[in-house]
C-alpha cells in the first residue's frame, strides 16, 4: 500500500514514460524533409509510363494493342493504323494512359514485344485539374525522352532489354512487305 501512494506521489507512470522520451531524443533523425531532400529510387520502380523511341528517331510503338489487352484497370487506350508508306507495316496513331486509374502493375510494359513502353521514376506530376492526368501520345514521348535512362534502367532491371549489341540483334521483328524489304534482314538470320 505505501508502495502504491509513493508511486501516485512520485508520479512513477510519468517517469517511466519519460525514459521512452528521453531516449529516442538523442537519436538521429530518419525523417525524409521532402521537397529539399530527394529519395533515392531503385531502377526497379513503377513510376509514370513512357513511350520510348528507336535510336534513329523511329516510334517504338506498332500499334499491337497487347498492353492494352494486359491492361487490368483498362486505362489504356490504342488506335492504330496501317502505315501507308510500308505495307503490312501498323504503328500507334493515337495512344492514351489515364494515370488516375492507373495501378502502376506494369503488364502493359511486359506485354509489349518492341519495349515501346517502359516505367520511369517519375511521381510527381500531383496537378489541380484532373483532367491532365489522361496522358496522350505526345505527353507520353515527351517523358520518355526526359527520363529516357530511368527508362532504360528499368528495362534492364526488369530483364525485359538488354544492355547489349547481341540483345539487340534478336529483338522482335515483323512480317516482311511482299514487295519489297521494310527492314533490314536481322544477322541471325542471314
Amino acid at each position: 500500500m505505501t508502495k502504491k501512494i509513493l508511486q501516485a506521489a512520485l508520479f512513477y507512470e510519468i517517469w517511466d514514460a519519460m525514459k521512452v522520451t528521453f531516449k529516442h531524443m538523442f537519436h538521429r533523425p530518419i525523417t525524409f524533409q521532402y521537397p529539399r531532400e530527394q529519395r533515392t529510387i531503385p531502377d526497379g520502380h513503377r513510376g509514370a509510363l513512357g513511350l520510348l523511341r528507336y535510336g534513329d528517331g523511329r516510334d517504338r510503338c506498332v500499334g499491337c494493342d497487347l498492353c492494352e489487352a494486359a491492361c487490368p484497370s483498362r486505362c489504356i487506350k490504342v488506335i492504330s493504323q496501317e502505315d501507308p508508306e510500308r505495307p503490312l507495316q501498323r504503328f500507334a496513331s493515337e495512344f492514351y494512359i489515364d494515370i488516375t486509374k492507373c495501378v502502376f502493375c506494369g503488364y502493359c510494359v511486359e506485354a509489349c514485344p518492341v519495349n515501346a513502353l517502359a516505367m520511369t521514376k517519375m511521381y510527381e506530376y500531383s496537378t489541380h485539374d484532373k483532367r491532365t492526368l489522361l496522358f496522350d501520345k505526345k505527353r507520353l514521348y515527351e517523358v520518355g525522352e526526359r527520363h529516357l535512362e530511368d527508362a532504360k534502367k528499368y528495362l534492364y532491371a526488369h530483364n525485359q532489354e538488354k544492355n547489349s549489341d547481341e540483345s539487340r540483334e534478336y529483338r522482335y521483328y515483323f512480317p516482311q512487305s511482299v514487295l519489297k524489304p521494310t527492314q533490314s534482314q536481322p544477322k541471325h538470320l542471314s
